[in-house]
Parts: structure tokens; sequence; C-alpha cells
């Protein structure tokens, strides 16, 4: 009951229709029958509806349990299970079988790997390639800790853009991110950036931060080589979870994406339903 209340005072621009349809319902099959996990489903996204319906999703690898817990994520927090070598090729079979133009794949962190999995994410984007030549590939990848070994795995694999989201503003990041750190993701977009690589992040607005903080972080991205920016309106998963300070209109997010429009950003995604990986079609093209 409490949960419905709470639903219901989501402003009317965040309301949004039970997800259904014959092509959602195709998806959903597919990535049950073929035991995969999508971001989509355990980050409890606000846009599965219209993106299984169009025939895409966003693949979670290496498990659903995260290693970290991080205050505004639902995914899982605990022990792993070890990497399933099964699932590049399960992947890679489901994407044929979707006939996907454009893929998005990211994981959850697993800090008890060695290499963070660095080279799984290697052998599924690999596996991905030869099954579907013509697809275009985003990965939304972890920090690995900051390695460079670990990313240059990521970075040599030829994923087509690489993402890793920031998450929130520096003064925030202390308080809703474990053990990642917000200079570290600034690296990580430094040195994506250095190799050439299409290179994508994003933070969510409402947990707090103060609006020149909103342009610092804008500021922070670019001058780090990032290239494509996502602006999406922080929701609460969970009680257990950030609270929700304030609910940015749709005319505020348009704003704050023409203006990073005006820095030197290529292509921005920038209202309150936006997600990381939502219409990432479009930004392979930028």
């Amino acid at each position: 009951m409490k949960r419905m209340l709470e639903r219901k005072r989501l402003p009317e621009w965040l309301r949004m229709k039970r997800a259904s349809g014959e092509n959602y319902s195709r998806v959903k099959r597919l990535v049950t029958n073929n035991h995969l996990n999508t971001i989509c489903t355990s980050g409890n996204c606000p846009n599965i509806g219209e993106c299984w319906n169009e025939g895409t999703a966003t693949f979670m690898i290496l498990g659903e349990i995260c290693t970290r817990a991080c205050k505004f994520c639902n995914t899982r927090t605990g022990k792993p299970l070890p990497p399933d070598p099964g699932e590049p090729q399960r992947l890679a079979e489901s994407i044929r079988t979707l006939g996907l133009k454009h893929c998005v794949i990211t994981s959850v962190d697993r800090d008890d790997l060695p290499d963070g999995g660095a080279g799984f994410w290697a052998e599924v984007i690999k596996t991905v390639k030869e099954v579907n030549p013509l697809t275009t590939i985003e990965t939304l990848i972890p920090d690995f800790d900051g390695k460079q070994e670990n990313i240059l795995k990521v970075i040599d694999a030829g994923p087509d853009v690489i993402s890793h989201n920031i998450e929130t503003v520096r003064r925030l990041t202390p308080l809703i991110r474990t053990k990642a750190r917000y200079e570290r993701s600034l690296d990580v977009i430094r040195y994506l950036f250095r190799n050439r690589k299409i290179t994508k992040s994003g933070f969510m607005l409402g947990l707090g931060e103060h609006e020149p903080e909103i342009f610092e972080t804008m500021d922070d991205l670019v001058n780090a080589g990032c290239r494509i920016l996502t602006l999406g309106q922080y929701l609460k998963p969970s009680s257990d979870h950030m609270e929700v300070v304030e609910y940015i209109t749709p005319l505020k997010f348009s704003g704050y994406g023409q203006y990073a429009l005006s820095m030197g950003f290529e292509f921005v995604e920038s209202n309150p339903l936006v997600r990381s990986s939502f219409h990432a079609e479009k930004h392979v093209k930028a």
C-alpha cells in the first residue's frame, strides 16, 4: 500500500504505462528462456515497455549479483556466482534472434574477480561481433578500479561506443556510490577518449545536487573527453534507497540539455525518464 501511495505522488510527467504488448512479451520470453539478465528488469527501468516493444534490451552480463551496494541502484548485492562460460554464446544468439542493429551490454561490478571481469567482457564482445557482424555495440562498463590494463581489454575487443556513468555530482558521490570515486570515473572517460573511442556518460538529477554542481559535472565530463551525455530523474527503487530530494521538470531538463550542447557535447539526451541506454541506437551515429 505504501509503495502504491508513493507512486501516486509522482508528478504527472513521471507516471508510466504498464509494460505490455506482443514484442514486449517476445523479448521477455527470450530473456527468460536463454537465462539472460537485463538492467531493464534489475534496475526497474521506467522505459522497459517502450524499449522491449521496439525489440531492444540492455543485457547485463556476469550475473545479477553485484559486489557493490550503491544507494541508488536496485541490483542485488552479495557474493556473485562464477562467470557462466555459456553466457557469451547465448547472448550473441539472442541478439541475432531479435535482429538487433544495435545492442547495449552492461554488467554488475565484479570486484571479486582479479581483472574485475574485463576478460569476460572482451569474450562477450568478440562473440557478439562474430555472430552479429552488422550489429553495432555499446558497452556500459564499470570502473574496473581504474586499472587501465583492464579497461584496455574492453577497448581492444572493439565495441563502437564505451559508456561509463559518473552517476552524480562530486559532493554526493561518497554518499551514494560504493567504492567508486568521482575523479576515478573521470579518469576512465579520459582513458577511453585517449584511445579514440566514442565516449559517453550520464548522471541523475533530483538527489540534492545544486545547479552550479550540475554545470560543474558537465564541464568536468566534456573536458575529460566525454562526447555523449544522458541526464535523467532519479527515482527511488525501494524504501532502502536514497530519498528523492526534488522532481525536476521536463522544461528544466530541456534547458540543461541545451546548455550541455552549447558546451561541446555532440549528443545529449535530457529528460526525466531518460536512462543511459535510452535511444542508444542514435548515440552510435554521433
